[in-house]
């Protein structure tokens, strides 16, 4: 079904901060934060969260947040069996993992050519970010990064920036890591009730920009002294 032509990358590993959060550590001994800690760290996010706590109650909001992340972690896990050696998922799966895993399933066997690395520690020294990718492969004869997301409903693209700014991170990051360029960045969003996922295909060329203006900033707030990040 596809072919195999993975990396040999570099091992990292994740680990928790004395400030709860996720840093990932470099072989050489760096500690860099995940890039969605990072992009959900920026105020505008975080007053969000705050917000739709606040409306729908800290109750609800701890169950949806607590069952989103049990339904995420098991069609990841899901769809990286299927991805390492076409593994098919038993039936005491929970319902909505299956459907998610189905509908997901659809659209690599359509359009997944080469595996080149599945469930990727990843770093860069230059944006002093680190994170684990989905998937990197070449997806209809382009390089790509993949990347898999559950929802209950249909997402409007305006709403989903941060995914591309996740993968376009990952990009560089496996650039940095492997000489490769994956300038392709394609986005998967398992729906509740629909067969076929959304499909956003999109060019890290798109988002580099806004990513290294969040790096800059987050570099300004903390320090008070901008490091110029920047990417060849």
């Amino acid at each position: 079904m596809f072919e195999y032509d993975y990396y040999d990358l570099p091992k990292v590993n994740s680990v928790t901060g004395e400030d709860g959060r996720r840093y990932y550590q470099t072989p050489d001994g760096k500690r860099y934060p995940s890039v969605t800690t990072v992009l959900g760290d920026r105020p505008e996010k975080k007053r969000a969260i705050y917000e739709w706590r606040q409306r729908v109650g800290e109750e609800k909001a701890n169950r949806i947040s607590t069952q989103a992340a049990r339904r995420g972690t098991s069609v990841h896990t899901l769809m990286e069996n299927y991805v390492r050696d076409l593994s098919e998922p038993d039936s005491s799966e929970m319902p909505t993992s299956l459907n998610s895993f189905r509908c997901l399933k659809k659209a690599l066997d359509a359009n997944l050519e080469v595996v080149r690395g599945l469930e990727v520690g990843l770093y860069s020294h230059n944006l002093k970010l680190a994170g684990r990718c989905d998937l990197v492969g070449q997806w209809n004869g382009r390089n790509a990064i993949i990347d898999f997301k559950t929802s209950k409903k249909l997402k409007k693209e305006e709403y989903i920036e941060d995914y591309f700014l996740q993968c376009t991170a990952y990009s560089i990051m496996f650039e940095e890591l492997t000489g490769i360029k994956t300038n392709g960045i394609v986005v998967l969003i398992a729906v509740d009730d629909y067969d076929m996922p959304q499909i956003f295909m999109k060019s890290r060329g798109q988002y580099i920009e806004k990513l290294l203006g969040i790096l800059n900033e987050r570099t300004i707030t903390s320090t008070g002294i901008s490091a110029g990040v920047a990417v060849a």
